[in-house]
């Protein structure tokens, strides 16, 4: 195995540089369609934000450091994968009020986004009406201190890790090495995420994977296919639709989102994986995950007005997003002794044709076989958040 490493960011050796590429000069015989650009942005809300433009082939995205190591968009040939905000970003963490309630949502633009560590659900607030848990954790708003990329020729892969720490004196210290790998000639990315406890002390830490699709790949008859033994509507709200709760309405103004929490069917060694396709099935994306690391599923579907942020969110977590407090009293977090460390696997494949989407859809029914889901009509108390 030959693999060849290059530094983009050291914070502890002093190792950055505003804009640095590695293109077939220095990658060598074979990899002429490939390159790594990392370059600062400047300008509006990206000023200062970090970006790492991978191209690999026919594939290509790219990684934010500056936001925990989002993933902002991919393109495979001419498809373009993610969303348009009505937020302008990639935005930079110091335009993000991270202590206020909602402030995440001023942010919220990548195509992938970790929610999380200390906590990845609704607000939650003490007794006195104080802020605890701002919406969907700190982790997102976190910048990467150091970022690497590794070339592993025999595999014909390329890797660009980074490593983003959430620490508060005196209260924690959680460490995420994230390493998010392309392969040539396959439309997918793996992310592998390590989450560590670096306190002296006992932690609790949740996750959740909040990948964002809207048009092209969103439209009205959109589809989304899963392995599902049951589902559950979040609110009233979300009930009012459980009868089309996996297909999709074309932009409405004012539309108020609807999120469904899902159980997934995986096999024996709990590997998993849900389908988004649009209208046409000649286009769609998987997401694999393993229901030992990410238990709980949550569907959101937020088809609003184009200009006010057309999307749907495929979430796999630890828990489902509800207030921390609820999830940790029902069980739903990780225990970390000190030192210790858990893994979590993504991968998510990218369909371009007709074929490719009918291959995926049937390796879902596969996983489902004769399982009929149950779909609940009403929010449940042991998921949901109730009065």
């Amino acid at each position: 195995m030959t693999l060849d490493r290059w530094t983009l960011l050291d914070t502890a050796q002093g190792q950055f540089a505003d804009h640095q590429r590695i293109g077939p000069e220095e990658l060598g015989s074979g990899w002429e369609d490939c390159q790594i650009v990392q370059q600062r942005l400047r300008g509006g809300l990206s000023d200062g934000v970090d970006q790492v433009h991978v191209q690999c082939g026919q594939v290509r995205f790219t990684v934010l450091p500056t936001r925990g190591m989002g993933l902002w968009k991919v393109w495979v040939g001419d498809d373009e994968f993610g969303w348009k905000s009505p937020n302008r970003g990639p935005v930079h963490p110091k335009f993000v009020p991270v202590t206020d309630a909602i402030g995440w949502l001023d942010g919220f633009d990548e195509l992938l986004v970790r929610c999380g560590l200390e906590s990845n659900g609704a607000p939650d607030f003490d007794q006195n009406g104080c802020v605890k848990y701002p919406l969907h954790g700190r982790i997102a708003n976190r910048p990467a201190h150091k970022v690497l990329v590794t070339v592993d020729r025999g595999a014909g892969e390329i890797s660009i890790t980074g490593v983003v720490e959430e620490t508060r004196f005196l209260l924690r210290r959680l460490s995420l090495t994230s390493t998010i790998t392309v392969r040539r000639g396959e439309p997918w990315l793996k992310i592998t995420d390590q989450v560590q406890n670096l306190s002296a002390n006992p932690a609790e830490v949740q996750m959740l994977y909040h990948i964002n699709f809207g048009k092209p790949l969103l439209d009205a008859g959109s589809r989304f296919i899963a392995p599902a033994r049951r589902v559950v509507p979040r609110d009233a709200r979300a009930a009012e639709g459980i009868a089309t709760w996996n297909r999709y309405a074309p932009p409405v103004a004012g539309y108020a989102e609807q999120v469904y929490f899902l159980e997934l069917i995986g096999d024996d060694s709990g590997a998993t994986q849900t389908l988004l396709k649009n209208a046409a099935e000649d286009r769609g994306v998987s997401v694999h995950a393993n229901t030992n690391q990410l238990p709980c599923f949550s569907l959101w579907k937020n088809t609003a007005a184009e200009q006010d942020g057309y999307v749907t969110g495929l979430e796999p977590g630890t828990n489902f997003p509800n207030p921390r407090s609820i999830e940790s009293q029902r069980g739903r977090t990780v225990k970390l002794a000190p030192g210790a460390n858990t893994t979590f696997d993504l991968l998510l494949g990218f369909h371009t044709d007709s074929t490719a989407v009918r291959n995926a859809e049937e390796e879902i029914a596969m996983l489902r076989g004769l399982t009929r889901p149950e779909v609940c009509d009403q929010p449940q108390s042991d998921w949901c958040v109730i009065g």
